[in-house]
């Protein structure tokens, strides 16, 4: 089934384009969301004018991406956790980890814009990439420490 994207979806493509999915997808998933319409020729015709106004917001959330990284790449968060024999952390850091201490600095980022390639589970520094935007990453330290008890 062709459809017309009216937001961003990562996974599937930017808002106006048109893309092919399963027809269970779009109907029970994109349409009641109001995420996408059916790609006829009359909807394709509201899209045009969606289009402008999909610009100017694109436009003002990168802006709001920008800004919000620049406040962003100097905040370094520390994390502590039990440690066993050898430095191995009890359980692991995760990106909701992440999101809990950036929250506690006054930054509320959502745990899936925060992208790890693995949990962590060693003591050290590490550099976490944080995707604001498409094209806006903005990179915050992070210190796993031991718990002193």
């Amino acid at each position: 089934m062709e459809i017309i994207l009216r937001e961003t979806i990562d996974s599937l493509g930017r808002a106006g384009q048109i893309v092919k999915v399963a027809d269970g997808y779009a109907r029970n998933y994109l349409l009641p969301r109001k995420l996408a319409y059916l790609a006829t020729p009359g909807n394709l015709k509201v899209m045009e004018f969606e289009k402008q106004s999909l610009l100017r917001k694109d436009a003002k959330q990168k802006d709001d991406a920008e800004k919000l990284k620049t406040m962003l790449d100097p905040v370094e968060i520390v994390i502590r956790r039990k440690v066993g024999e050898q430095n191995a952390l009890y359980g692991s850091v995760t990106n909701s980890d992440v999101a809990e201490a950036l929250e506690k600095k006054g930054f509320a980022i959502e745990k899936r814009k925060i992208h790890m390639d693995d949990h962590i589970k060693a003591l050290g520094e590490y550099t976490i990439p944080i995707r604001l935007f498409k094209d806006v990453t903005a990179n915050v330290k992070l210190k796993v420490e031991r718990e002193i008890e």
